[in-house]
């Protein structure tokens, strides 16, 4: 008696975390149930992925959508799918709204939001300032909370906690691994004279390397002192990836397809306000570095920091002009084509987009396809030549930094939950994702 499934896809090269080959995944429920060869199964949908690649779902743990108080800008809606559109299955979102996530009833708030509306899974950071560490233990325990987020400089929005004393006593407060903006707001303050008018390649002479590794160490020797996890996010700098290196048991790092791709003072000059992003696109020398990083494990999670601004924003001369570019669509096909170049193994991809984030925010169920987990899947053409362009873009915001860019490596695929949600660039479910669920944070269920 033939087995029969909701879903079969249908010999595809599944690459995971036991290694590569070409297999069928049977999908029922939601849940992945079986891989391997279900040539004599049966299902109610199969989709023939031959040729193609089939990786888990990919998850963006850093993403901005400006929703409430900028939906001009952004909206969950319209975030969720330039994501899923790229190929990405869940998203992590901050919480430097207006009014910005920093208690419960806002977070509740965000989740309401989210229902019906969001077309991937999703879960918010709870937003640390220097008044709110008692409501933080409560807040990153909810549901749909991927944990605290901490910014130590200054950059879109109003949270900030500049001071060893306030982080510190974030860091008490809570229990779970805090993400951190790591740049330090005394060196900018002292540094914002730096700016020149009309001169976007003076952006990473004010937000200076130094800046980010004196905030870094600082942030290293706090987690140290209260024996908590942090995780560093949008790393910039060698100096900071040779640092880490060195505190791997309280540190993990993110780093952006844009500090890894991107080059100043090139891309400054090129495109102007629109890679001006906090912390900044810096020189080959810090680009180098990062991929050094990469390459030596250091880097355990690709983040896009999609935090998009409107062109007539951006058209403001610097430094009036805002810091922040749109990313979560074009995450994995920049580094899709960085595999193609031989930079990193597709593996290490996968390890990167899905793994790494599973490991590091303890994900209930998703980050690798295994039974019993969900059936997040991103579809993948390694051999698709496409060129990248601002109409391609799905988020409010109508624009990229990779515009004019051509990529060879394409998602062609987004399934989320056994539900096939992105297929060939078109949407085929509309407002089905689900609050992430994290192993820190279970739910109580009767």
């Amino acid at each position: 008696m033939s087995r029969t499934f909701d879903l079969i896809l249908k010999g595809g090269e599944v690459v995971n975390h036991d290694g590569r080959g070409v297999a069928d995944i049977g999908v029922t429920g939601g849940k992945t149930v079986e891989i391997g060869d279900l040539s004599q199964a049966s299902a109610a949908e199969t989709i023939d992925c031959t040729g193609l690649l089939v990786v888990p779902g990919v998850i963006d743990t850093q993403v901005h959508f400006r929703e409430p108080g900028m939906e001009w800008k952004e909206d969950l809606q319209s975030g969720s799918l330039a994501a899923v559109m790229g190929g990405v299955t869940a998203v992590f979102e901050m919480p430097n709204t207006e009014p910005t996530t920093t208690s419960p009833d806002m977070h509740l708030d965000k989740l309401a939001r989210a229902k019906n509306r969001m077309h991937c899974d999703h879960a918010f950071y709870a937003g640390a300032t220097s008044e709110n560490s008692g409501l933080l233990p409560e807040m990153e325990r909810m549901v749909g909370c991927c944990g605290v987020k901490v910014f130590m400089g200054a950059s879109t929005g109003s949270l900030l906690v500049k001071d060893d004393e306030g982080v510190e006593r974030v860091l008490n407060a809570i229990s779970r691994r805090a993400a951190f903006h790591s740049e330090d707001e005394y060196r900018l303050e002292e540094r914002r004279s730096l700016a020149v008018e009309g001169d976007w390649t003076s952006h990473p002479v004010v937000r200076d390397a130094e800046a980010a590794i004196l905030s870094t160490k600082r942030l290293v020797r706090l987690a140290r002192k209260t024996g908590k996890r942090i995780h560093v996010l949008h790393v910039s700098t060698a100096e900071e990836m040779d640092f880490l290196a060195a505190h791997r048991d309280v540190a993990s790092v993110e780093a952006t397809p844009q500090h890894l791709t991107l080059e100043g003072p090139e891309i400054y000059e090129r495109i102007k306000a629109r890679a001006q992003m906090n912390p900044p696109v810096r020189d080959a020398y810090h680009r180098a570095g990062l991929w050094r990083g990469l390459q030596r494990g250091i880097v355990d999670v690709i983040g896009s920091d999609h935090a998009p601004h409107t062109l007539e924003e951006k058209a403001r001369p610097y430094p009036a002009s805002p810091s922040g570019m749109p990313g979560v669509q074009t995450l994995v096909p920049i580094m899709l084509d960085h595999v193609n170049a031989g930079r990193l193994t597709i593996e290490r991809f996968v390890d990167l987009t899905s793994h790494g984030a599973q490991r590091i925010f303890g994900i209930a169920g998703k980050g690798r396809m295994a039974a019993g987990w969900d059936a997040d899947f991103t579809l993948i053409d390694m051999k698709r030549s496409v060129e990248i362009t601002d109409e391609w873009s799905a988020s409010k915001s109508g624009w990229t930094p990779f515009a004019g860019m051509t990529v060879t490596g394409w998602p062609v695929g987004t399934i989320v939950r056994g539900k096939s949600v992105m297929r060939d660039g078109a949407l085929v479910t509309e407002g089905a994702g689900e609050p992430v669920i994290f192993q820190e944070a279970l739910p109580k269920r009767g």
